[in-house]
């Protein structure tokens, strides 16, 4: 049996695993794994369990708590004395084939020491694909996620930054690009991982992106941190101005991994020391716009993008349309598309909905960085929903927009993954004059009643757009070598841009890897396959899992059911004839885990309907394991 900490916590036997329910056992669980080995002080333990609002009876029940857990290992046949009580507390011994903490800071500790580049990769890599997604999802403890979780986050990181380095210096830098991309926007507060995209754009000659990720990252640092950015970064950019030739990237030695040597930190010391001075602070700075890169290899969606630029620019006479696309046609034209007005808070409103993973964040920035010259006030991005899949308020969203009128133009703001209409309404005031781009899996056909606009529900690419896709991001002579094998990949990941992109990153970070064999490869296990393990955000079952468990758990279910369903089109009595079922599918429609609906037949996409199978095989074998005997 192992345990797995590095994602939701979970038991594993063989290849089955089963994600433990949140639970004050689970919590206990995933206190005593932090610490393999060592003794966990009582008090720790309950404030993992309790934080500081413990009951009067908390050690009974903590008491109670190892009880059910050494309950819980006996099912699975772990016998003897797993949780040991000890003076003090408790201790829970692992190693690196028990647990996967362990095992993964064995193989960074085995990188650091390997010697040879190759080797230290080798191990880097296998170490950063023990992590399996959320890290504590299912663990209800806020001081873990307080105290810990940033701790163990760090260490992936640092592996991450070890590891990309590792691949721009035996210059795989087109490899190198998929991961540094995540990384540098999941990321923005390290600035190794900017370096690093930066370095792998000017290489891979892009040097206008290189340049303008800069000035991106420079801005973003001058608003926040009032600082400039590092030495390292500063010469990268006078490098790109100048055209120079960089030579062999150097890996950086300077920082030793967790269990490593430290080493001297030579390039801390680089930097100037910044004179402390007293300042008056009256007021928060006002928010800076930033530009707008364009989307790495975005491909299609040629007359969405046209229809979108229309209504953006539509108070800007003699904007231009969206580069590389035909002349606008109406909103009419564009499958999917409803048109409606400017909102009555003057602001054009344009949303982007559709399943999860359909591309929407994607042609929302590829729409702003197309038409950002036609305001002049700026492009303002903002997420609207935390990585814990919990929602921004308005009120803290209004902290990141400039005030009704401050901007000195018009202003573009891009509202992404909202989940519902009462987040937008509030901060048109902020866009009056100028156009919001909201995407979200619903409709928000609330929104739609109340201020009109535009919505484009988009769709999976076109076979043609899949390939364009795969050609842009594996390069067209691959996708030449083996057209047939294309074509089969495009039609295993549903045309989804999410599946193709992983895929891509798997033949891009495996330059001898036939496209026919991952075809192969993906389709024995879909669509859990369509995953990196270094990214947990940049999987399918994530992506899917995340929209599903927004529902109650009633709609939960009903998506599960579809997964026996014969074919792609439902009908409207498929749940049943009850008007819950009725609006089961409704449910499932405006979440985008459905498409249409009456008066014609409901249609789910393919790879959500092996998602809906599988999620209902995990759901009965976990109602079967925790089931009373």
């Amino acid at each position: 049996m192992r345990f797995q900490l590095l994602g939701p916590l979970s038991i594993a036997e063989g290849q089955d695993a089963v994600v433990l329910k949140p639970s004050k056992p689970a919590s206990l669980l995933a206190a005593l794994l932090i610490h393999p080995g060592s003794v966990v002080s009582t008090g720790y333990l309950l404030r993992a369990l309790w934080d500081e609002d413990q009951p009067a009876t908390a050690r009974a029940a903590l008491q109670s708590c190892v009880l059910r857990l050494r309950r819980l290992f006996a099912k699975y046949g772990v016998t003897g004395n797993a949780i040991e009580a000890v003076p003090g507390g408790y201790r829970m011994n692992a190693d690196a084939d028990t647990l996967d903490l362990v095992r993964f800071r064995t193989l960074v500790r085995a990188a650091d020491g390997s010697g040879d580049a190759e080797g230290e990769l080798y191990r880097l890599k296998e170490a950063l694909t023990l992590w399996q997604g959320p890290l504590l999802a299912n663990v209800p403890s806020p001081m873990l996620h307080r105290d810990e979780v940033p701790g163990l986050t760090e260490e992936r990181l640092r592996a991450l930054e070890r590891a990309c380095d590792i691949e721009l210096a035996l210059g795989r830098c087109r490899q190198v690009l998929v991961d540094v991309w995540e990384a540098a926007r999941r990321h923005p507060g390290r600035e190794r991982f900017s370096e690093q995209l930066i370095e792998a754009l000017y290489r891979t000659g892009r040097q206008s992106e290189a340049l303008s990720e800069y000035r991106a990252v420079k801005g973003r640092m001058k608003e926040e941190l009032g600082i400039d950015p590092g030495p390292g970064l500063q010469r990268l950019e006078l490098a790109i101005l100048r055209g120079d030739d960089l030579g062999p990237a150097a890996v950086d030695r300077t920082v030793s991994l967790p269990g490593g040597t430290p080493m001297a930190l030579a390039a801390a010391t680089e930097r100037p020391a910044l004179a402390a001075a007293p300042v008056a602070v009256t007021a928060p700075p006002a928010p800076v716009p930033l530009p707008v890169p364009p989307v790495p290899s975005f491909t299609g969606r040629a007359a969405e993008r046209a229809a979108i630029t229309t209504s953006l620019t539509s108070g800007a006479p003699g904007a231009p349309g969206a580069p590389g696309a035909p002349e606008a046609p109406g909103d009419s034209a564009v499958p999917g598309a409803r048109s409606g007005s400017v909102s009555p808070g003057g602001a054009t409103v344009v949303v982007l909905s559709g399943a999860p993973g359909i591309g929407k964040t994607a042609l929302a920035l590829q729409s702003a960085h197309d038409c950002q010259h036609s305001f002049p006030g700026g492009v303002f991005v903002l997420t609207m929903t935390r990585p814990d899949g919990s929602s921004v308020t308005p009120a803290e969203a209004k902290a990141d927009l400039p005030a009704p009128g401050a901007a000195g133009g018009r202003t573009l703001i891009v509202l992404d993954d909202v989940t519902i209409a009462d987040q937008v309404r509030p901060l048109l005031p902020a866009a009056a004059g100028g156009a919001v781009i909201v995407t979200s899996r619903r409709g928000l056909a609330g929104l739609m009643a109340t201020h009109g606009g535009s919505v484009h529900r988009l769709s999976t690419l076109d076979p043609e757009e899949s390939q364009e896709l795969l050609a842009a991001t594996i390069g067209a002579a691959r996708v030449h070598a083996e057209p047939a094998a294309a074509r089969e990949l495009a039609r295993v990941c549903g045309h989804f841009p999410l599946s193709l992109r992983i895929a891509a990153a798997r033949l891009l970070t495996r330059p001898g890897l036939r496209i026919e064999d991952c075809v192969a490869w993906l389709a024995e296990d879909l669509p859990a396959r369509l995953s990196l393990a270094d990214d947990p955000g940049m999987s399918v079952p994530h992506v899917f899992g995340g929209a599903l468990h927004r529902l109650e758990p009633r709609w939960q279910q009903a998506f599960r059911q579809l997964g026996d369903q014969d074919g792609l089109l439902l009908s409207s009595g498929v749940l049943g004839d009850s008007a819950e079922a009725e609006e089961a599918l409704e449910r499932l429609a405006d979440a985008g885990l459905l498409e249409e609906g009456p008066p014609g037949p409901y249609r789910i996409h393919l790879l959500l309907k092996i998602y809906a199978r599988r999620q209902a095989r995990e759901w009965n074998r976990n109602q079967t394991a925790t089931a009373p005997h």
